[in-house]
C-alpha cells in the first residue's frame, strides 16, 4: 500500500532537490521512456529507461533519493499525476515505463494496451533468451486508462515490469546501479531495435 496516494500528496510532505529528484530529455522519435519509479525507490529502472531512451527518444525519471524508507515515495502508476511526467507524456505518441518488481526469477512482465508493442517486444526478448510475458498479478499489467503509459497520444503504451532477479544480472552491485553488465547491454539494445 503506497503511503502517498498521489504526487500532489507526496509534494506536501517531501522535498524535491532532497527527497527526489525529477530528470527530463527531450528527443525527437515521438517516443518517451519514462522511470516513474527510479532511484531507490525500485533500483535500476531509471539505468534503464536512461539507456533505452539514449539520445533519440525523450527521458524522464522520478528518482527517489532518501536513504531509508524510500518506499515512500511510491506512487502507484494509476495515480501518477507529477506534472511534467504528464506534460513529457501527453507529448509522445508512444510510451514506455520501466519498472522493477518481486521475485529473485529472471523474467520481464510486458503490461498497458498498446498489444502490438507488447507482442513485438516479446518476440524480441524470447529470440535473446529472456522470459517474458504477461504478469500474473492484475496489479502488474498496466491496463488503467489513468496509468502513467497509456497517457501518452495515442492512450496506448507498454509497461515493463522487470523481477529483482533479473535487474541484478544487469548490475554487478543493483543497489549502487554500478557497472552494467552484458545482460543490461543486451536488454537495452533488445529494446532500442524494437522502439526504432
Amino acid at each position: 500500500m503506497d503511503k502517498y496516494r498521489s504526487f500532489t500528496e507526496l509534494a506536501r510532505h517531501e522535498r524535491e532537490g532532497e527527497d527526489f529528484l525529477i530528470r527530463t530529455r527531450e528527443g525527437t522519435s515521438g517516443v518517451v521512456v519514462v522511470a516513474p519509479h527510479g532511484g531507490k525507490i525500485e533500483p535500476g529502472t531509471m539505468e534503464i529507461a536512461d539507456a533505452v531512451a539514449g539520445v533519440a527518444h525523450s527521458f524522464y525519471a522520478f528518482e527517489g533519493r532518501r536513504s531509508r524508507q524510500s518506499w515512500h515515495l511510491h506512487v502507484t502508476s494509476n495515480n501518477f499525476d507529477e506534472p511534467r511526467a504528464l506534460a513529457i507524456v501527453t507529448r509522445h505518441e508512444r510510451v514506455l515505463t520501466v519498472h522493477g518488481c518481486k521475485g529473485n526469477h529472471e523474467a520481464v512482465y510486458l503490461g498497458g494496451l498498446d498489444q502490438d508493442l507488447m507482442e513485438e517486444m516479446g518476440n524480441a526478448f524470447g529470440r535473446h533468451g529472456f522470459w517474458a510475458g504477461p504478469s500474473p498479478s492484475p496489479t502488474l499489467q498496466g491496463k488503467g486508462r489513468h496509468n502513467i503509459c497509456n497517457r501518452g497520444a495515442t492512450g496506448r503504451g507498454v509497461q515493463l515490469e522487470i523481477t529483482r532477479g533479473l535487474r541484478e544480472q544487469m548490475f554487478k552491485d543493483l543497489r549502487e546501479k554500478k557497472r552494467p553488465t552484458e545482460t543490461f547491454d543486451l536488454f537495452v539494445g533488445i529494446l532500442r531495435v524494437v522502439l526504432e
